[in-house]
């Protein structure tokens, strides 16, 4: 296609009245996409002079996507999707191209720059540090420093080896760069323009240094050559003549954005280079020659720039934030401290404190647009820039590491603001000051609270000076007594009617006519609930506090709104049923919103993504409060089951573990699960085989709710065939030795998932499933995941012992297995412990995959294999009842911590009976094991395990090794091992005496020994199992 043709699609594709037209248009430009040539006449067009301005920018937008999402395949090995020879014309170009068109189009391409670079330097594009070489050199400098900082920017955050490139960069490129320096400072009256190029100067140093000081640099003669420019534009002032009056266009004017780098540069280079305490022995040397020769010349410099607010002058935030950082960091430095303190005072109560103070443009935006003045309020990344947020470090870190010398004298000057506010009469009353001073006072709690003689004197403070703010005409300082009152909420009152009085303060503060001041009452109430000693204090407001919410959140997206909602939840417990259904129904609709909201600004409305988060989180914790009442989740599904439903799926990435959880809780504390409910599993599968191996985990305990409380439904549905798709998932899952073995320990759970709830019913799935464990077996190098691996094979027999027998025969493994799973059982680590299977869930499927062996017909086991089973049984029972004892004694102790209740500290004897087993009459065991022992079937549960453990610690203290998840639950729990045990080799006594003989005599004296010890527990057992039955039938009626 030619050119005009072309720019005639272009043209139709961004202006034609027609929309049919538009559509058309922008259908040709997709398919013309992959086209050869396409790209390169599109960047014609760009730079095409005599076409229409408007056509050459949508050529310069429509060539910045084509290039973002085509240069590099999305998949190593995914066909190129753009010729070659069109990237080497596109490259070949580009650079020229960037310095012949007008700042609106340069921006596009520098994108396109931006994404070619990233992929293909140095590799693909060896020659570009070379053309910007050369270019610094001529008239088309700045099309140099241009494509000099994008090369840069690419390293910035680059360590180690792959920080290697840009030493080049600078080696080549800095000389040239400080004789350009020099000679734009030395320009007497430079223009605009000029600015420009120092502030790419800047850009460029800056990504140079950021992690890292370039060798170079460590030069004392170059470095000192650079800091002199750099001081030097730190002390020029910025030109008066051509200032825009726009507050908004006066900050980003380019010779502000040429200070605010340079001071950007010198604040990183203090920091991270001239800290003596955060360098290695190589570089102290530096970081004391930059203390001695330039920390308190930029200090002065700095001090000097700071003095313009105080004579009235203009200042940008930014570079006013950047500089209070740099004070910031001097206050520890004695030599640089020594410098600032005969100007201590002046910095502090006169340009300091006020910056702390409210002023005309917050009363603006507060009467303007309170949304905003909220949404500022609130935003971390505002916090970031803000000269208010950095003058509240600066005296927090003041009185923290110099507090002996000026907290008395700042606490003083607060006093004197109370005192000059309290006498002035009520129409001149210093209310930005009060402002300033309530700020002050909150942002100190931390040292206020711990240090006398102020610490006796906070509840005063607040009675005096706080209370009476909360019936202020003024907005902003009702505002401040709601947040102050909260920061010191949790105080030890002397008079309770005082706690009393500011926890209703807060709480009418919701109800005030001011949004920003009911956002500050909800911040400060959440404080107040979390240190309220009687809830009653609450409990008759709740209806009217949670309308309130419910009002605030159809209002305002924030995030601190939903954790102080979180917080009455978790305090009210199962008092907020009432109230789940609409809480959750509002969190719901606050949810949307919020996605609407970042969709529509394009993802980058932070403050709405993180109340989204909070929402889900906040539901979260409703289901878990409610969970005692079924019947709530059904009425609740509607409301929640379309968020699952859309955020389940890649659209979902940034709350999938939030959604999973609601999940999680929805499929388990249900009367049932629903077929709407079963609707989430294929979006679960999906994710997990596309891009949700991350969350494996999360994924887990719902699928596993699934197949345990949805058994018939996932056994007899076939559409979906849900048995299909589980297999599909873990076998591309678990035949993926890309795949660390880490990501992958869910899939032999999951397994083991549907062995044990579907007994009896996949015999189809046994072989295909012990085919995957055993292929993935091969495989593994962490001992935890063939620790779980083997328990499939252990689960398996218990599911059927002799068709698992059978794959493993058919597959000619079975001795390599069972080698392997006893060689693992008796590896110790250092401290003695077991080196794998160390949780009681562990040992409890070892054994009842051993007992299933025992029970099998004579002739199906090799006699020798059996005996060997038999005697590795009794090991496990004999860990796994000392384990069990050990967690009922860790649980006994945890009581006693808390209710300060009785302790027994006698404990097991082993009588060392001799008789045979199964013959002899059993003992009655010492009495602290009948109380221990009642608690095991109890501490027996949860397979869930910690999926960040580490396999090769031998550390002795490790406990997350040995626990189980108690709140997790599977068909096994019921099941006790012992009686088991006992019962089958009762049944071979029974049905095959010879075979009962020999597997006795195949016992030494040890073994005979832990035999009638396990004896004896099982009959314990039998006793403890049956009253525990008639305790719950009682219970029940």
């Amino acid at each position: 296609m030619d050119l005009p043709s072309l720019a005639l699609i272009l043209r139709a594709a961004a202006l034609s009245p027609n929309p049919d037209e538009r559509q058309a248009a922008v259908q040709n430009l997709n398919q013309l996409e992959h086209t050869p040539q396409h790209l390169v006449r599109l960047l014609q067009i760009v730079v095409d002079g005599n076409c229409d301005m408007a056509v050459r920018q949508i050529a310069s937008i429509n060539f910045k996507n084509v290039v973002a999402k085509n240069w590099t395949p999305e998949e190593s090995g995914e066909q190129q999707k753009i010729l070659q020879s069109d990237k080497d014309t596109v490259r070949d170009n580009i650079l020229v191209c960037v310095t012949q068109v007008s700042p609106l189009l340069r921006s596009q391409l520098g994108e396109c720059l931006k994404t070619i670079i990233y992929a293909d330097y140095p590799e693909k594009w060896p020659h570009l540090l070379h053309w910007v070489k050369h270019n610094l050199q001529n008239p088309q400098i700045y099309g140099a420093l241009f494509v000099l900082r994008i090369l840069s920017r690419k390293y910035e955050f680059k360590s180690d080896e792959e920080r290697t490139p840009v030493y080049h960069i600078v080696e080549e490129t800095f000389p040239q760069l400080l004789t350009i320096f020099n000679g734009l400072v030395q320009i007497a009256n430079p223009s605009l323009e000029i600015a420009e190029f120092m502030k790419l100067i800047c850009k460029i140093f800056w990504s140079c240094i950021y992690l890292e000081l370039p060798r170079q640099l460590f030069d004392p003669n170059v470095f000192n050559a650079w800091m002199v420019l750099f001081l030097s534009v730190l002390e020029r002032p910025v030109p008066v003549e051509g200032q825009p009056m726009d507050p908004e266009l006066r900050k980003s004017w380019g010779w502000w954005k040429v200070k605010k780098w340079t001071v950007h540069i010198l604040n990183r280079l203090y920091s991270r280079f001239g800290d003596l305490k955060l360098q290695s022995p190589d570089n102290k040397g530096f970081a004391q020659m930059f203390q001695k020769n330039y920390a308190g010349r930029i200090l002065e410099c700095h001090l000097n720039l700071l003095n313009t607010i105080r004579v009235g002058g203009y200042l940008p935030e930014r570079v006013t934030n950047l500089i209070l950082q740099y004070l910031n960091n001097s206050i520890s430095k004695n030599s640089v401290y020594t410098l600032l303190q005969p100007q201590l005072d002046v910095l502090l109560f006169e340009i300091v404190f006020p910056l702390m103070c409210f002023n005309d443009s917050d009363q603006k935006l507060w009467d303007e647009d309170p949304h905003e003045y909220v949404r500022k309020g609130y935003d971390i990344i505002e916090d970031l820039y803000s000269p208010r947020t950095a003058s509240m470090d600066f005296v927090n870190e003041l009185v923290r590491k110099r507090g002996k010398e000026n907290l008395p004298k700042f606490v003083q000057f607060i006093v004197g603001i109370f005192r000059s506010y309290d006498e002035a009469p009520a129409e001149c009353k210093p209310y930005s000051q009060k402002d300033g001073a309530l700020l002050a006072v909150g942002a100190l709690c931390d040292k206020l609270k711990q240090t006398e003689p102020y610490k006796s004197e906070l509840e005063h403070m607040l009675v005096q000076h706080v209370f009476p703010e909360f019936s202020s005409p003024v907005g902003h300082l009702r505002a401040k007594a709601a947040w102050v009152a909260g920061q010191y909420a949790h105080i030890s009152f002397s008079d309770q009617n005082n706690f009393h009085k500011a926890l209703h303060s807060v709480v009418s503060g919701l109800r005030d006519p001011d949004l920003p001041v009911r956002v500050d009452s909800v911040f400060a109430l959440r404080s107040f609930i979390e240190s309220c000693k009687d809830l009653n204090e609450i409990r008759p407001i709740l209806p009217q506090l949670l309308d309130e919410f419910f009002k605030l959140m159809n209002e305002v997206e924030n995030e601190d709104l939903v954790f102080t909602l979180e917080t009455i939840v978790d305090k009210f417990g199962e008092e907020m049923a009432p109230y789940a259904f609409e809480l959750c129904s509002n969190l719901a609709n606050t949810f949307w919103k919020c996605i609407n909201t970042s969709e529509a600004n394009d993802g980058s409305d932070e403050s709405g993504a993180l109340a989204a988060v909070g929402c889900l989180r906040a539901i979260s914790t409703i289901l878990e409060s409610v969970s005692s009442l079924p019947q709530l989740f059904v009425k609740i599904e509607p409301t929640l089951l379309p968020i699952m439903r859309r955020m389940l799926t890649s659209d979902g990435q940034e709350v999938f573990e939030e959604v999973l959880e609601i999940a999680s809780y929805m499929t388990f504390y249900s009367p049932s699960i629903s077929f709407d409910m079963w609707t989430l599993w294929p979006l679960m599968a999906e994710a997990l085989t596309d891009w949700a191996i991350d969350y494996f985990p999360n994924i887990l305990v719902p699928m596993d709710n699934f197949i345990s409380r949805g058994t018939a439904h996932f056994l007899t549905c076939k559409e979906p065939d849900y048995q299909q798709s589980l297999y599909k998932v873990l076998s591309t899952l678990m035949a993926d030795t890309n795949i660390e073995d880490s990501d992958v320990e869910p899939a032999p759970k999951l397994i083991e998932v549907v062995f044990q709830n579907c007994k009896g019913q996949v015999d189809h799935w046994v072989e295909p499933y012990i085919l995957l464990t055993i292929g993935r077996l091969q495989h593994a190098e962490k001992s935890y995941l063939k620790c779980l691996l083997i328990q499939v094979i252990a689960n398996a027999l218990y599911y059927n012992p002799a068709l698992t027998l059978g794959v493993l025969h058919n597959m000619r493994v079975g001795p390599t297995i069972f080698d392997l799973w006893f060689q693992m059982l008796q590896q110790k680590k250092k401290n003695g412990q077991p080196a794998n299977f160390k949780k009681e869930h562990d040992k409890k499927v070892c054994c009842l995959g051993f007992i299933s062996l025992l029970a099998l017909p004579a002739g199906q086991f090799p006699d020798d294999a059996l005996h060997r089973v038999f005697r590795a049984t009794l090991d496990l029972l004999v860990a796994y009842k000392d384990q069990l004892v050990e967690s009922a004694k860790d649980a006994e102790a945890d009581y006693e911590d808390d209710t300060n209740g009785f302790q027994t500290d006698s404990e097991d004897d082993d009588d060392g009976s001799d008789g045979e087993m199964g013959m002899d009459d059993v003992e009655d065991g010492d009495e602290t094991d009948s109380i221990n022992l009642q608690k095991l079937a109890a501490q027996a549960k949860g397979f869930r395990q910690n999926n960040d453990e580490d396999d090769e610690d031998d550390s002795d203290d490790d406990d997350d090794d040995y626990s189980d998840d108690e709140e997790f639950h599977s068909p096994i729990d019921e099941v006790d091992p012992f009686v088991l045990f006992v019962d089958t080799i009762r049944v071979i006594q029974v049905s095959d005496g010879q075979r009962f003989q020999k597997l006795n005599q195949s016992l030494d004296f040890h073994y005979q020994a832990l035999a009638n010890g396990i004896a004896q527990h099982a009959e314990q057992r039998r006793v403890e199992i049956e009253k525990e039955k008639q305790e719950k039938a009682a219970s029940a009626q």
